[in-house]
């Protein structure tokens, strides 16, 4: 009964420091578990009285005398009957295949877990602590040490004897030692000593600070960090202590080795435990409390800290109040904290429970932001740390942070995370798809749905369609037009969207929506109909696309009424597949429309539709004349005849000015000029394009009883036809608008004409000088020659064989030619080649200029 009240408060208080947990928004840097399986079984009927803990296995020692060695899980693998009265303490070496064991009687034991080598011995006191060589099992290495009320150091001489002898004695009992390397630190009731095992000294002696507290209360903790770190906590006060080589001029009569306090501060609470945690510590507190209703102290659970040491105070990084049972009667001499280097575990050893903290991995990260809710931040964490997870899975912690938007009410974020957290399982996207239609928000999800790698069950896609077209239309045409149109079933929402159709018939959202189904469906040609029934700009696009041009023959004109520029253009560039005449039938009936056509065939090829020029020339005169004049100008299949009936009987003068001009009759076209249109310019201009005389003698006949006309003339005629002409016929007393500086202008214009003439000739005079004198020297040049070429003259070699320039045999005189002279190799005179000519035999030369042999007395030649 007593063991099941004690589970459930202990349960109790558990469940309480589960619940301060969670209120606390700061993460724990260790987690714990109460180490069970045979420690549970050995603490039912006994108490722990010390561990000790290596990497490979732990060593528990019981207020009954016993020694267990049990797995890191807690299992019991052997047990050791040491002594009836309480173990106090248990020494193992670096290997963990030999161990030192101490007990209340005095009893004291060191022996070789897998070896026969023991030593026994029981002393005549307590023995408080005992602590074997870290290296014992090197033979130079058999020694360990005992404490009680002094000091003893052991080693093995020869024949395997064990001699002891004392380090230290006369203050008060050791309760604390700890062997690192070469140096042993203990602790008595004045303070902490450290003792040199190589050079067999006491380099240092660190005096208690709270001499009020009893030793055997409140023990020292000693904690070596590394081999020249000592870690002190007694009380309140931790001291960090650094073991340093002195300098020879400093030695005389003085240890090798001093030790230094690297830093030293206070705790809040009595130390019972030291372990170091990299650059950190990891303290054991005993806590006392006040209580508040009975103002009583009483024991309070006690507390693991990790605090980062500064030189003179110190920063708690967390704390933890621990729940072990029966904390209520424990005193500080009670706990003990050990630890494993290798793998940063830390083991809060009390009677009646043992207690295992560990640094915290990245799965306990996990745990704790899911408990704290914070999804996101979990889901980035196990991304980043996908390898080293174990208990996790991405997709979990995903499907988690879902489940908590919607019931956030935050649809949307929900829905836009399913991208990243379904990825292509197409199984969950179903299932949080018919999630999301429960809660009514299909919408939600619908943009995020995949459409390609993974494809889902037509069925979803068509049950988000249905809730849009329920509610949305908007939303269902963007639907329609983004997803693949085989990702439902088609028919299926064609006919969902007629039904609606038969309510709204004109709602044009639906009948676009409508022709894209179709579209889908290949069934262009009642998509093609909708598209021209609303007027789409997407027409053009569909048939190009799907080259539906059979399908819209019959509705040409459907095409022009919506976008002639387009149609005419699609028309055109197809004239394989809709024929000009095609075209020009279907428009018979809209000859606005049919001029659209045939004007813009015409600028594309002036010949293509030759068979309908007649056509439109009543065309342009109809609906665009500004085009006429040109069309008649560029066509030459257009008849004139009928051209110039149509413009005549619309009085078109310019047109009919053109026609007649064209067809030769230009005295009429003049004509029409003066007395249709006035226009004195005009008529200028016309006579000037036809460049006729008898044209000039009619416009002068004309002007010569009208002022403003000679006027005209006179500024203009001066170019194309005598001045004279036109000034003697003007009459006596005519006024003439501006006739001086009409005259001055005739003036300006021949004086032009005759500088014009002047600079033509110098310019014609200077070019002919040029080539005669090019012509020139390029005839007198040199021309090579060789012995076959033959005289015009008297058809003989112009060189024979044996040409020589002098009579004296045998020597070359003139040399070959060298651009612009020759030289004389006998006298070394250098002649122009322009007067040298070559040379057949000495009364014989080329002339390059006549081309002909002639013969001379004397060679030119001065030698």
């Amino acid at each position: 009964m007593a063991e099941a009240e004690e589970q459930e408060t202990g349960s109790l208080e558990e469940s309480t420091d589960e619940s301060e947990e969670e209120e606390s928004e700061e993460e724990p840097k260790l987690k714990y578990e109460r180490l069970s399986n045979g420690v549970t079984e050995i603490l039912q009927k006994d108490a722990a009285s010390c561990m000790t803990v290596h990497d490979k296995f732990l060593a528990l020692g019981t207020h009954y005398g016993k020694v267990y060695l049990l797995d890191v899980q807690g299992n019991i693998t052997q047990k050791f009957d040491v002594s009836p009265v309480k173990i106090n303490q248990i020494s193992l070496d670096e290997s963990g295949e030999h161990m030192g064991v101490c007990s209340e009687d005095g009893k004291v034991q060191v022996f070789g877990l897998y070896s026969g080598e023991e030593f026994h011995e029981t002393f005549d006191c307590p023995i408080k602590i005992i602590a074997v060589h870290p290296h014992f099992l090197r033979s130079s290495c058999k020694q360990f040490v005992t404490g009680g009320k002094k000091l003893l150091l052991f080693e093995r001489s020869w024949m395997s004897r064990w001699k002891s002898s004392v380090l230290h004695e006369g203050e008060g009992n050791i309760r604390s030692v700890k062997w690192r390397g070469h140096l042993i630190a203990w602790a008595n009731n004045m303070g902490v000593k450290i003792f040199d095992i190589t050079s067999k000294q006491r380099i240092t002696n660190v005096p208690r600070d709270d001499i009020s507290l009893r030793p055997d209360m409140y023990p020292c903790s000693l904690c070596w960090k590394d081999s020249v770190t000592l870690i002190i906590g007694w009380g309140t006060s931790v001291k960090i202590c650094s073991v340093k080589e002195r300098h020879a001029s400093e030695m005389r009569d003085l240890p090798s080795r001093y030790v230094e306090i690297a830093s030293q501060f206070e705790t809040e609470f009595h130390v019972s435990g030291l372990a170091p945690l990299c650059d950190q510590l990891v303290v054991l507190s005993y806590v006392k409390e006040v209580s508040e209703k009975t103002e009583r102290e009483y024991c309070a659970r006690p507390r693991l800290d990790i605090i980062q040491p500064l030189p003179e105070t110190c920063e708690e990084i967390s704390s933890d109040a621990l729940t072990v049972r029966g904390f209520q009667e424990n005193e500080c001499r009670d706990y003990h904290l050990e630890y494993s280097e290798g793998e940063s575990l830390f083991y809060i050893v009390s009677p009646r429970d043992v207690v295992v903290a560990k640094e915290r991995d990245q799965d306990d990260h996990i745990d704790w932001l899911l408990e704290k809710k914070k999804y996101e931040e979990a889901l980035m964490a196990a991304e980043i740390s996908q390898k080293n997870i174990k208990r996790h899975k991405i997709l979990d912690i995903g499907l988690a942070y879902v489940n908590h938007l919607v019931e956030k009410g935050e649809y949307d974020v929900a829905a836009r995370k399913c991208q990243k957290i379904l990825g292509k399982n197409a199984a969950l996207w179903e299932y949080e798809v018919y999630k999301f239609k429960e809660i009514g928000q299909l919408k939600a999800i619908s943009p995020y749905l995949p459409r390609g790698d993974p494809v889902l069950k037509p069925l979803i896609y068509e049950m988000i369609l249905h809730e849009f077209l329920e509610s949305d239309y908007e939303g269902f045409a963007t639907l329609i037009r983004e997803w693949p149109g085989d990702l439902y079933n088609n028919s299926v929402m064609v006919q969902a969207v007629r039904d609606h159709l038969k309510k709204d018939s004109q709602n044009r959202t639906l009948l676009k929506t409508l022709a894209e189904l179709y579209t889908y469906d290949k069934n262009y040609g009642n998509a093609l109909e909708i598209y021209l029934t609303l007027r789409h700009k997407d027409v053009f696009q569909l048939i190009h696309k799907h080259n539906l041009f059979s399908s819209i023959k019959d509705k040409i004109v459907l095409l022009m009424d919506f976008d002639s520029e387009k149609a005419v253009d699609m028309l055109l560039d197809n004239e394989d597949k809709i024929s000009i005449k095609k075209v020009v039938e279907e428009l018979e009936d809209r000859p606005e429309l049919q001029h659209v056509y045939l004007h813009k065939l015409f600028k594309r090829d002036h010949h293509k539709g030759q068979a309908y020029h007649e056509k439109q020339i009543s065309l342009y005169a109809e609906y665009d004349r500004p085009n006429l004049l040109p069309f008649l100008r560029d066509s030459i299949h257009c008849p004139l005849e009928k051209a110039l009936e149509i413009c005549q009987q619309r009085n078109f003068v310019e047109e009919t000015v053109y026609l007649l001009s064209r067809m030769g009759n230009s005295r009429s076209a003049l004509k029409m000029i003066m007395e249709e249109l006035h226009d004195v310019d005009k008529a200028i201009e016309f006579a000037k394009e036809q460049d006729d005389g008898e044209l000039w003698e009619d416009l002068i006949l004309y002007s010569i009883d009208k002022p403003p006309f000679i006027t005209g003339l006179l500024n203009n005629i001066g170019t194309h036809v005598d001045p004279i002409l036109l000034i003697h016929r003007i009459k006596e007393g005519m006024e003439i608008p501006n006739l001086r500086d009409s005259l001055v202008k005739i003036l300006q214009d021949y004086n032009l004409q005759i500088l014009l003439r002047e600079g033509c000739k110098k310019i014609l005079v200077a070019d002919s000088l040029s080539l005669l004198k090019k012509m020139h020297r390029t005839q007198m040049k040199g021309v090579l020659v060789d012995e076959e070429n033959i005289c015009e003259s008297c058809l003989s070699p112009v060189l024979p064989s044996a040409s020589h320039c002098c009579v004296v045999p045998g020597i070359q005189v003139i040399s070959h030619f060298n651009e612009n002279v020759i030289t004389c190799h006998l006298t070394g005179m250098v002649t122009p080649e322009k007067d040298i000519h070559t040379r057949r035999s000495p009364s014989a030369w080329w002339s390059s200029t006549a081309g002909t042999c002639s013969t001379r007395s004397a060679c030119p030649c001065p030698a």
